[in-house]
């Protein structure tokens, strides 16, 4: 419903001597935004609409939300967004830019990037990298670190309040059924309940917080070599103070619904690296499946407002109605261990499978690199020194690593852990861990030539490992000991690996020990 006539804003906006330009203006709209693109700038009108969650009603109330955008934006899309324009009549009833004259509206002015440079864009296009995609994690975990914490009410009854929005939208369309739409609601109140004490504790603990609000791949693009996180919600603090794993849900299940489970994995485990937020993390698939609930709703919403069946629209709908479904469904808890010396592969291996094993976004690769790393400070790719190494300290990394892999487990997670696990205590202890809980149980050593680990070792860069060529030959020196882990041919491919591994029997720790091969001379 439009409160206010904008006619004569529209039209300024799309003369381009408004701005100097002589091509012609192109023009973008949603339904609260009309954007108009000129030469290396976009400028943002929002629309004149008063509905239940956002007013637009006066040009007061745009100029204030135009403030409010640039603010709340410019620390995740540093460079894009370049300030607000105050659109006035002057006192020849001309309409000018920052003018002397009445306000009549505002505009955000951003610096104009491609379409292809938007994030849903690029994954269409097969451009989206596993970089780019630690990059976009590194940087929503910065950005979730330095939001507000806001209390205000629990943790559950935020959830609730979406779970709510969610039913009275699906009531409001015909393109599910009652009856299914009462078992749907009544799942997604079930899991709530399941779910309301760790809720509670995560918002006690500080982490619901000023969010983004939408934060999905289309509100995500790449400037000037950079991911940067932009169009969050600024119209509506209530939709946006939301816990902070339920604003990276949304990216996870955009990912996942898309067929990028690898890339939502790994976003996912880069994101829990950064944040230290792992006692939410069996809560992703919950979450991850109310916001794929709330696209079905919205997208359904969108059928009945067309006036007509659109057979693309409802398959829409429904993809985002049976993947919620399939998120909520429960599986078990299980640990893989992942052994072998430096260069076997085992990192490569744990990430080609990590999306394929448990519920979505898949499991949680506790890693010793990287948690050595966190145990000295220092971001993953930095370089420890040798005394990072002694004994005492890669035990406590073991240990570091069984009371995650432990918490996750107990919980109702799937982990796999990877380490070099070259000393028959540390294997044992994640056997013991495994029967302990009573949670199937998969583990191998990844087996590789001498020659071919050298070569891995010498030729690889970045990444948290600190291995060299030094490391190796005293890890060949020392050899693994007996071990009743299965040896798997590490000179394959990581999907091959992967596949073996998968194919393994599921089962308690093993007592049988196997010869280890040879010491190299």
């Amino acid at each position: 419903m439009i409160a206010e006539d904008q006619t004569a804003v529209v039209t300024f906006l799309s003369a381009p001597a408004s701005r100097g330009a002589t091509e012609p203006i192109e023009t973008m709209e949603t339904h609260i935004s009309r954007i108009f693109l000129v030469g290396q700038r976009a400028f943002k009108l929002k629309r004149a609409v008063k509905l239940p969650y956002v007013d637009f009603s006066t040009a007061a109330l745009r100029l204030e939300a135009c403030r409010k955008e640039v603010e709340l934006n410019s620390a995740t899309a540093p460079g894009l967004y370049l300030g607000v324009r105050r659109i006035t009549r002057e006192k020849d009833g001309s309409l000018a830019f920052d003018g002397d004259g009445e306000l009549m509206d505002s505009v955000v002015e951003m610096a104009r990037f491609e379409q292809q440079a938007l994030f849903d864009r690029m994954a269409v296009e097969g451009r989206l990298t596993p970089e780019l995609m630690t990059l976009a994690a590194q940087m929503i975990a910065r950005f979730h670190r330095a939001a507000p914490v806001v209390h205000e009410g629990r943790g559950a009854a935020n959830i609730g309040a979406v779970l709510r929005i969610n039913a009275a939208g699906f009531a409001t369309s015909k393109v599910f059924q009652p009856d299914e739409l009462a078992a749907f609601n009544l799942a997604f109140e079930r899991e709530l309940a399941r779910h309301a004490a760790s809720l509670d504790r995560r918002e006690a603990a500080g982490k619901v917080r000023r969010c983004h609000g939408d934060l999905h791949l289309r509100n995500i693009c790449l400037f000037d070599g950079s991911p940067r996180l932009f169009d969050c919600i600024e119209f509506n603090d209530q939709i946006a103070t939301i816990d902070t794993l339920y604003d990276l849900a949304f990216l996870l299940m955009d990912l996942w619904h898309r067929g990028f489970p690898e890339l939502a994995n790994l976003v996912m485990n880069r994101y829990l690296d950064d944040t230290d937020d792992e006692d939410g993390f069996v809560l992703l698939p919950y979450l991850m499946a109310i916001r794929a609930a709330v696209r079905a709703h919205v997208t359904a919403t969108q059928v009945e407002e067309s006036g007509k069946t659109s057979a693309k629209l409802v398959a829409e709908a429904r993809s985002y109605f049976d993947l919620a479904l399939a998120l909520i469904k429960p599986v078990p808890a299980r640990l893989i261990a992942i052994g072998g010396f430096s260069g076997s592969g085992k990192t490569t291996v744990a990430e080609t499978l990590a999306a394929q094993i448990g519920a979505p976004p898949g499991a949680r690769i506790v890693e010793s690199d990287r948690i050595r790393k966190a145990m000295h400070g220092v971001p993953a790719e930095t370089r420890l020194p040798s005394s990072a190494y002694r004994p005492e300290i890669s035990e406590k990394v073991y240990r570091e690593m069984a009371h995650r892999a432990r918490s996750i487990l107990t919980a109702g997670g799937t982990v796999i852990v990877d380490a070099v696990f070259d000393r028959a205590g540390n294997r044992n202890l994640m056997e013991k861990i495994a029967r302990r809980l009573g949670v199937p149980f998969t583990a191998v050593w990844l087996d590789a030539a001498p020659a071919l680990l050298r070569d891995r070792v010498a030729s690889r860069s970045g990444g948290p490992s600190d291995a060299n060529l030094e490391v190796l030959s005293g890890q060949l020196a020392r050899g693994s000991g007996e071990t009743a882990w299965p040896r798997l041919d590490a000179a394959r491919g990581a999907q091959q690996v992967a596949l073996e591994i998968l194919s393994l029997p599921q089962e308690p720790a093993r007592t049988r020990a196997r010869p280890a091969p040879s010491k190299e001379p």
